[in-house]
């Protein structure tokens, strides 16, 4: 049997996150099935083929648990996948003894999850697995060459259909609120309004009118109505960053939002029908504020269905030089180029301040810059100065060989991937580039 021809069914009680989850299946080649209950799950496998189940442990009526032991009196042999946002040792244990194959804890990680689906189906062992879905187009200014920044971006190409909510995770500066406008823009919502708004620049007393706005004379000061951010981007999409800083006390409203797609403006009894999709975004760790109390759990496991993390860009070195040039294109107005030794101290910084930083420096250099070279002195002194710091010599070593990487694979993908180009742009022959490759572990390019 082709694998364009294997169904999976997916149980979860959550409309989005079963159109997430579908949506994905569809990229494996597979035929996606829904149920909303443990009830429908059964009468839908009595009456259709399925060749596997992704189940979710808390659902309305029969427990995901007791659905798969009824399954298993259906079809001993069926392969069932359980998925929880309550993950705990013993819950699964107690799946795996009730017969699951395997078990997988929300936020779903996707790579995860299609080695188990693969597995389960039987397809990763065979001649032609499933071939990774190809981006959709890029916005002009998006550069990159990490696999990192592949890897996210084919997340994100997954998800963005649906209207599940999305959490974007990530050190400040990393370019969280670009993901969000790549999630809108790839969704079947682009052609709706994009509104942003941060939680942690709203004062606390005013943050439940910025979000669900308010009635006229509300409270002091409120002499007109205002319609608030969640319905400003209703038919689209809203982007809430820094949503670690929401208040606790507002938080169920939000998961209220969420759930119901309703929102109750401030002093108003009348709920308000709202069509938004909802994406947040923040550097802490909301695992760690789930469990200080400062962050709902329940609202944490909404928003995070799947994982969706920017890496740091000190972890995506091969970024660095693309981006910089980039950033010197659009500051300089004119060509403009980078010297070795600037190339060098770029790609050495650790870049606390992520890509935010790095704009920044690159627009310095190219306002001190007089010519077309921008040279080490251009860039802010602890960039420039960079190299010149005593460090550990394996350390050194280390550093080094992520640079000459970085550096390969950036040349690389400026070449589009063509050898001969890159070696001369490099300064070196065909003949070395291809022995440095080797030694850096990059036979495959």
């Amino acid at each position: 049997m082709s694998h364009t021809q294997k169904t999976v069914l997916i149980v979860d009680d959550e409309p989005r996150q079963r159109e997430l989850l579908s949506g994905f299946i569809q990229t494996l080649g597979c035929h996606p099935a829904e149920a909303a209950s443990g009830e429908e799950a059964l009468a839908l496998l009595a009456a259709q083929q399925v060749d596997m189940v992704l189940l979710d442990v808390r659902l309305p009526g029969i427990s995901g648990m007791e659905t798969l032991a009824r399954i298993r009196q259906l079809d001993p042999a069926k392969p069932v996948l359980l998925i929880t946002a309550y993950a705990d040792l013993r819950q699964a244990v107690a799946a795996v003894k009730s017969g699951a194959d395997d078990y997988l804890a929300k936020p779903v990680d996707l790579d995860e999850l299609r080695a188990a689906v693969l597995d389960a189906l039987g397809l990763s062992r065979g001649a032609d697995p499933p071939a990774e879905p190809e981006l959709p187009p890029l916005p002009a200014g998006l550069v990159f060459a990490s696999p990192a920044m592949r890897h996210l971006l084919r997340t994100v190409a997954i998800i963005a259909p649906s209207d599940a909510p999305v959490l974007v995770r990530g050190e400040t500066g990393t370019g969280k609120e670009v993901i969000a406008h790549l999630i809108h823009a790839w969704s079947q919502r682009a052609a709706g309004p994009l509104v942003a708004a941060n939680c942690a620049s709203m004062p606390e007393t005013l943050v439940e009118s910025q979000l669900f706005g308010h009635s006229r004379g509300a409270f002091t000061g409120a002499y007109e109505a205002r319609e608030g951010v969640f319905r400003s981007a209703s038919g689209g999409t809203l982007f809430l960053d820094e949503i670690g800083e929401l208040p606790l006390a507002l938080q169920p409203k939000l998961l209220r939002a969420i759930e119901t797609g309703t929102i109750t403006p401030v002093g108003s009894d009348d709920a308000v029908q709202v069509d938004t999709r909802l994406v947040v975004a923040t550097h802490r760790d909301l695992e760690q504020e789930v469990e200080a109390q400062r962050f709902r759990e329940d609202l944490y496991y909404r928003i995070n269905v799947v994982e969706v993390v920017v890496e740091p860009l000190r972890n995506r070195r091969e970024d660095i030089l693309p981006l910089a040039r980039n950033y010197a294109h659009q500051f300089a107005g004119g060509p403009v180029r980078l010297s070795p030794q600037a190339g060098r101290s770029l790609l050495v910084y650790a870049w606390p301040g992520n890509v935010r930083e790095l704009r920044n420096a690159m627009q310095r250099a190219c306002l001190l810059c007089r010519g077309d070279v921008i040279l080490p002195e251009h860039l802010p002194p602890k960039i420039a100065t960079v190299t010149g710091e005593a460090t550990d010599p394996a350390a050194d070593t280390n550093r080094l060989s992520q640079v000459e990487r970085a550096t390969i694979l950036a040349t690389l993908a400026e070449c589009q991937n063509n050898k001969t180009q890159t070696a001369k742009r490099l300064g070196i022959s065909r003949r070395a580039l291809i022995y440095k490759l080797r030694e850096l572990g990059l036979r495959s390019i």
